[in-house]
C-alpha cells in the first residue's frame, strides 16, 4: 500500500451521527482525500471501518489508531480479512498501545512495558489463521524504538501530535522504505484568540497523556511550554490560519519525508463533522 496525499483524521466519522457520517465520507471521497482516519478509544471499531467502506469505493479507510488493549489479535485479524473479503484491499490499520493513564484507569496495572506488548500484539496477529500482512500495518510511534519497531514489523509510522521537525527526525530513523504518515491538527482561522479558544483545552487533554509529553520534551520545548501551552508549543503543532497556512504546513511534513499527511480538523463544536473546512481544503488542495 503507497499512500500519498492528503487525507482527513476524524473522530466525527467514528464517534459522530452515523448518518451524517455515511454522506460525510462519501463526500470526501469524491472531494478527493486519499484515506479517512478513526480513532480508536472504545466501541465495535470494525463495524465503523465497515460503515466508512460500504461508504466509499477507493479511499483508503484507516485506524489512526486501533487500541491493542482494546481489542484481541485473533479478532483484529479475522475482522480484517472479512473487511477486505468484502470491499476490497483499502484498508489500514495504524496500530498502538495507547497511554497508561486511559489504560490503568479501568484497570491499575494493565499498562505495562508497551514496547514488549506491541511486539507480542504482532507476533499473536501473525500467528493468526489468516493474519494481517504486514504491508497492511503501521504503528502509532514517536519513541526511537517505537519507530525501529514499526519499520521492521510494519509498514511504517503514524504519529500523532507532531511537527515537520519531528517528520524529518522520524524519516531518518525509518530510512526510505517504510510508510511515515504523520497527524496534523488544522484550525481555518486567521484570528489567534480563536484558534486559542478551539484549540488549547484540546491541546492541553493531550499534553497531559506522558507519551505525547516526553516527545514534546525530546522535541525541544521545555516543561514551561507543556504547563502553559505556550504560543511557540501551540503553532508548532497546530496549523491554524487560512487554507494556504493549513498546507504550508502539509508540505513542510511533506518536505520532511512524510508519505501522506492526514489532517485533523477542529471547529468551535468538537461534535460536528467540519464539513464546511473539509470543502475548503479540498478546493485549496486542487
Amino acid at each position: 500500500m503507497q499512500l500519498a496525499g492528503v487525507g482527513i483524521w476524524s473522530s466525527q466519522l467514528r464517534y459522530g451521527d452515523p448518518a451524517v457520517s455515511v454522506e460525510a465520507a462519501a463526500e470526501l471521497e469524491e472531494l478527493g482525500f486519499t484515506a479517512l482516519w478513526i480513532p480508536d478509544v472504545g466501541g465495535p471499531v470494525f463495524d465503523a471501518l465497515s460503515s466508512l467502506l460500504q461508504a466509499t469505493e477507493q479511499t483508503v479507510i484507516a485506524t489512526g489508531i486501533l487500541n491493542l488493549w482494546m481489542h484481541e489479535p485473533a479478532d483484529v485479524a479475522a475482522n480484517y480479512n472479512k473487511l477486505v473479503a468484502e470491499h476490497g484491499d483499502r484498508i489500514l490499520l495504524g496500530i498502538g498501545v495507547s497511554h497508561a493513564p486511559l489504560i490503568d484507569a479501568g484497570e491499575p496495572g494493565r499498562y505495562s512495558k508497551p514496547l514488549a506488548s506491541t511486539r507480542a500484539y504482532l507476533e499473536a496477529i501473525d500467528a493468526a489463521d489468516q493474519p494481517v500482512p504486514v504491508e497492511r500495518r503501521v504503528l502509532a510511534a514517536l519513541g526511537p524504538k517505537m519507530l525501529q519497531l514499526s519499520a521492521t514489523r510494519a509498514n511504517g509510522s503514524h504519529p500523532y501530535l507532531v511537527t515537520p521537525e519531528f517528520t524529518a527526525q522520524a524519516r531518518t530513523a525509518l530510512g526510505d522504505g517504510p510508510l511515515l504518515l504523520p497527524e496534523q491538527t488544522a484550525i481555518l482561522t486567521t484570528d489567534r484568540d480563536e484558534a486559542r479558544a478551539i484549540g488549547t483545552d484540546w491541546l492541553r487533554s493531550y499534553l497531559g497523556l506522558p507519551n505525547y509529553a516526553n516527545n514534546i520534551l525530546r522535541s525541544g520545548f521545555t516543561q514551561e511550554d507543556i504547563d502553559t501551552v505556550s504560543d511557540k508549543l501551540f503553532d508548532s503543532i497546530i496549523a491554524w490560519g487560512d487554507e494556504d497556512a493549513i498546507l504550508r504546513r502539509v508540505g513542510e511534513h511533506q518536505a520532511a519525508g512524510a508519505d501522506h499527511v492526514c489532517i485533523q480538523v477542529l471547529g468551535a463544536d468538537p461534535n460536528e463533522h467540519p464539513r464546511r473546512q473539509w470543502r475548503r481544503l479540498a478546493a485549496a488542495l486542487k
